[in-house]
């Protein structure tokens, strides 16, 4: 059965959260929807759009379930575009159970998969693509940034950025498309010149919106940061510290973290996935435990793909210095020593040319200078200049990128006047764009896209 067939069917799903509640929404949507709700209610439609109290009973009992606060909302004026109610239920199980059981008891009805309703909205052209990923996010969003970008992209502000491109690729092809059809005839002289310098705008817009430091990726999966440092140098500690629980056993046995321990930390409005690797030995402190031996290879492949790196020295051990950490200081390192309480050598100003800050986790002092320190680096990661949304996925940058290749092309091809080359390649532009909104067909990349979703969303 393929995605359109579907529409015929009324689906139905609890559209709130899991677990026990003061209130529970189930969604119903199709064309049975408005039968099924004079069905559980006993009575006719309510008003369109307005909050009616109805009882709703079980159809084959004749049993009352609960007291709902119902609302009608018939096609096309719905979130899904199809006829859609929504019956607001005191949230206890055993009423959310029982309504979902009378539903499915119902002819024509069936429970709805996983981001159905959505799906729908985007079928009935109530959403492009970039909405619904928008969705997915605000759905998903932990910070205030997050929230911020998800809101834009699901409100259609990166959707009408790649449409206008798109429009004004559509119009140049269709004047390609005429200069090759009505060869014969008369047309204005400027169309190569026109056609090239309009694409040529787009293309380096386009380059100019994917210069963007992956900003708007990082933002919606969070910045990924890596404590970096030798055996009990207070790594654990430190994580524990920032996640305000006991995320990472702490001990002074060194070599107690093996596997990588990740913490997800709201710092600032900003999304931060830290990371608790194995501790770096240095030469003459090797190991023949092999698990530990793995656990320090994560931690270099972690550290290797960190947008930050936060490199951890012992203070009691100065003023030696750990060198497998000191290799690794970079610009995108934050370099502090811990256990400041316990110093073994005046602290140095910089190592490795980065400044030094001093902390012990154990005491707290020093620790809100630098997560001071680390959320001014998130924001020179992730806070974005002029209002332009930013791509937030990898697919968005991928046909972008496409999607200026073939411009290229397109410019050597009508400068070289190559027109019927010229015209395939303006087509594959608009194709590249199309597909980030949704403009082609996508059943292939509907399903990657949609196995996001909960049920009920």
């Amino acid at each position: 059965m393929g995605v359109k067939d579907k529409i015929i069917d009324t689906i139905f799903a609890k559209a709130s959260g899991g677990g026990v509640a003061g209130v529970a929404v189930v969604r119903i949507s199709g064309p049975g929807a408005g039968a099924a709700l004079e069905t559980l209610s006993k009575k006719t439609l309510p008003q369109a759009r307005l909050a009616t109290v109805r009882r709703i009973y079980s159809p084959d009992v004749n049993d009352a379930l609960d007291d709902a606060l119902v609302l009608w909302f018939p096609a096309p004026a719905s979130f899904t575009g199809d006829d859609v109610c929504e019956l607001h239920l005191h949230g206890g199980v055993a009423v959310v159970s029982g309504v979902l059981a009378a539903l499915a008891k119902m002819d024509g009805l069936r429970p709805a998969e996983a981001g159905e309703f959505t799906r729908r909205a985007f079928l009935n052209n109530k959403l492009d693509l970039t909405q619904v990923e928008g969705l997915a996010d605000l759905v998903a969003a932990e910070t205030e940034a997050q929230r911020r970008q998800a809101l834009v992209q699901a409100e259609g502000g990166l959707g009408k950025v790649y449409d206008g491109w798109r429009e004004r690729l559509v119009h140049v092809l269709a004047l390609v498309e005429a200069a090759l059809d009505f060869s014969d005839e008369e047309l204005p002289d400027d169309i190569t010149d026109g056609a090239i310098a309009t694409c040529a705008k787009v293309m380096e817009e386009i380059q100019s919106h994917l210069k963007d430091g992956r900003k708007g990726e990082r933002l919606r999966t969070g910045v990924r940061m890596a404590i970096i440092g030798a055996p009990n140098a207070g790594k654990s500690s430190m994580i524990n510290a920032l996640a305000m629980r006991d995320a990472a056993i702490v001990s002074d046995i060194a070599g107690t973290t093996r596997d990588v321990v990740e913490v997800h930390l709201n710092l600032g409005g900003y999304p931060l996935l830290v990371a608790d690797p194995a501790g770096l030995r240095g030469e003459g402190n090797n190991t023949n435990d092999t698990i530990e031996l793995e656990g320090v290879r994560r931690a270099r492949a972690w550290a290797a793909g960190a947008d930050l790196k936060l490199c951890m020295f012992d203070g009691s051990a100065l003023p030696q210095l750990d060198g497998e950490t000191a290799a690794l200081i970079n610009e995108d390192a934050v370099v502090c020593v811990n256990k400041s309480d316990m110093l073994g050598a005046k602290l140095p100003q910089n190592i490795s040319d980065r400044e030094v800050l001093s902390v012990s986790v154990k005491t707290g002092d020093g620790m809100d200078r630098l997560l001071g320190h680390i959320e001014k680096r998130l924001a020179e990661l992730l806070e974005v200049s002029g209002d332009a949304p930013l791509p937030t996925r990898e697919r968005h940058r991928h046909a972008l990128a496409e999607c200026s290749c073939a411009l290229v092309r397109f410019i050597n091809d009508e400068k070289t006047g190559v027109d019927e080359l010229a015209a395939e390649d303006l087509r594959l532009a608009v194709r590249a764009l199309g597909r980030i909104t949704g403009r082609v067909d996508v059943e292939e990349l509907l399903d990657i896209i949609f196995s996001e979703f909960c049920i009920g969303k």
